[in-house]
């Protein structure tokens, strides 16, 4: 296992990730915009959210991607077929249960239970967020996928 690498290598795989995203949300996929959910969590100055939530989601990626390399370390294999299948969970679980979480802690998202606020400027995601675009699944998995794929081939064992 590439220990050394495994920041590195995150970083990449995170970078690629937020840009399959942007791209996606460009291009009228999606209107999940990662770094401003993300960075509205600390200002509610929509550009600055954007600046902070990107170096937010590359704090979060290098966490994951500590956590491939240990899977992988722990099944001693990395393959791109083994990182595209830990990428396809990553994006479930953050489909479904991580980006739907945040409308009960995020201080700028409107809830379901306590309906809008005055202080909110996002809509809720909702399971799978299909409140961004009925697209949105497909697109988050695809960039999870690429995620995990690059993981698995940079993180592999010689």
């Amino acid at each position: 296992m590439d220990w050394t690498g495994w920041a590195l290598f995150g970083l990449i795989a995170t970078t690629a990730l937020t840009a399959v995203m942007i791209t996606a949300q460009l291009a009228g996929l999606t209107r999940l915009d990662i770094p401003l959910l993300l960075g509205t969590v600390v200002t509610e100055n929509l550009d600055r959210a954007r600046a902070a939530g990107f170096f937010i989601h590359l704090t979060i990626g290098q966490g994951f991607a500590l956590g491939y390399a240990a899977t992988f370390a722990l099944l001693d294999r990395a393959t791109w077929w083994l990182g595209g299948l830990l990428g396809l969970l990553h994006g479930g679980v953050a489909l479904t249960v991580l980006v739907p979480l945040l409308a009960g802690v995020h201080p700028r998202m409107a809830s379901y239970r306590a309906g809008p606020a005055c202080t909110a400027v996002l809509e809720p995601p909702g399971l799978l967020g299909l409140n961004y675009g009925a697209q949105t699944p497909l697109v988050a998995a695809g960039a999870h996928l690429i995620y995990g794929i690059a993981l698995g081939v940079l993180l592999r064992t010689h």
